[in-house]
């Protein structure tokens, strides 16, 4: 799998967009955590105490970056990010 430099702002993170039977998997990858289309399992998130975030209807980066959040693990919670949230607002938060 192939990761593309995402640069928001100041922050750097890590991009990715692939192709599946029919749809996209799309994610940011920060240093503190990661935002994901709607394939995230919140549940091994937890299991593994991940900060991660979760959207839906995106199918590239920058559908991603205009999304907000949809669901989220207990550790993205502590982090301080909560459902609904902007994701450029989050980012600020893994990056």
């Amino acid at each position: 799998m192939g990761y593309r430099r995402v640069k928001i702002g100041k922050r750097i993170l890590k991009g990715f967009c692939i192709s599946l039977c029919k749809k996209k998997l799309v994610g940011l990858v920060g240093k503190k955590g990661y935002i994901m289309c709607g394939y995230l399992d919140l549940k091994t998130a937890d299991k593994f105490r991940e900060v991660a975030v979760k959207v839906k209807g995106v199918d590239n980066i920058d559908s991603l970056l205009k999304a907000k959040v949809f669901a989220l693990s207990r550790e993205a919670k502590k982090l301080g990010i909560y459902k609904n949230q902007s994701i450029r607002d989050v980012i600020e938060l893994i990056a």
